[in-house]
């Protein structure tokens, strides 16, 4: 048997992993007929078919996706081996180039005081372009290098590594508030309270949730003012708006000096650790690996 070109694995993997050969081809800079008569080449050549192929969708058979699975992993590695070497192919053995970044608001913060000082230090020629979205985004499609969500959030055909410490959610107001409004024990209390409510990206509310023990609840609040960020949310709870509920990283100052107090501490879910992740089925470019590893050296990442 003839084996494969590395293009021709590469290919697959994109159309497997889109679904699409139109943006698989978008994606590969090729068109969607060359892709598709590439694949039943690669099938011809393997002698088994890999991909489903209806008028509407691509899907791997059960032995594409084996073979997808196997993949993945074997070509980030090959990627991040030449990624090694190709760090040294800039003017003066320096890594150059442009990354573009999506994430959420506070998650552009946490790069700005946590990633960029390093980047800024160690590869001055890169130049990082933050994004800051509150919505999930498909970071191909848009056009950016890497994504920085919540875990469980990262699509699985994406590679992640972990960034920094995980993420909770604190339900917090100002003394003042509490003291005229009193201090809610448990989540049902709330429905007494003002709040302050944080509006998704698709316009609808976030639903504050808990957990205790083994018991789970999401309540929608009353809400008197509504925001759609998170340290919008924690300014307006210092002003004694009401209670609001919002990520850790939010209102670590303001906890500390005591504009804010956290109420229902015991009623809070598990943190979430948040994670950069990018395709794993294409070259990740030199810039982009200058970039993950000041990631993993500075928020003590590790690859998922």
């Amino acid at each position: 048997m003839i084996r494969p070109s590395f293009n021709d694995l590469s290919a697959f993997v994109a159309v497997a992993t889109h679904h699409s050969f139109r943006r698989a081809a978008d994606e590969l800079g090729t068109a969607p007929s060359t892709l598709s008569h590439a694949m039943r080449a690669l099938e011809e050549r393997l002698g088994v078919r890999l991909l489903n192929r209806t008028t509407r969708s691509v899907s791997p058979t059960e032995a594409g996706f084996r073979l997808l699975e196997r993949l993945q992993p074997a070509l980030a590695s090959l990627d991040e081996a030449l990624d090694s070497v190709a760090a040294f192919q800039g003017s003066n053995g320096k890594v150059a180039g442009t990354v573009r970044i999506n994430a959420p608001p506070l998650g552009v913060a946490m790069l700005i005081r946590d990633v960029l000082p390093h980047m800024a230090e160690r590869f001055p020629d890169v130049t990082v372009d933050l994004v800051a979205e509150g919505r999930l985004v498909d970071i191909v499609a848009g056009g950016f290098d890497a994504g920085l969500r919540l875990g469980d959030t990262v699509p699985r055909d994406m590679i992640a590594v972990r960034f920094g410490r995980p993420v909770g959610f604190v339900c917090v107001a100002s003394p003042d508030y509490l003291k005229r409004a009193g201090i809610p024990k448990a989540p049902d209390d709330l429905m007494r309270h003002r709040c302050i409510r944080h509006r998704l990206p698709g316009g609808k509310l976030y639903r504050w949730e808990f957990a205790r023990g083994r018991q789970t609840l999401a309540i929608d609040p009353p809400g008197t003012v509504i925001l759609d960020d998170d340290r919008l949310m924690a300014e307006a709870a210092i002003q004694g708006l009401g209670i609001a509920y919002v990520a850790d990283a939010a209102v670590t100052a303001a906890l500390k000096a005591k504009q804010l107090r956290q109420v229902m501490p015991d009623w809070m879910p598990a943190a979430e650790a948040l994670a950069m992740y990018y395709p794993g089925h294409r070259a990740v470019p030199p810039a982009l690996r200058a970039f993950l590893d000041v990631v993993k050296e500075t928020g003590k990442g590790r690859s998922r």
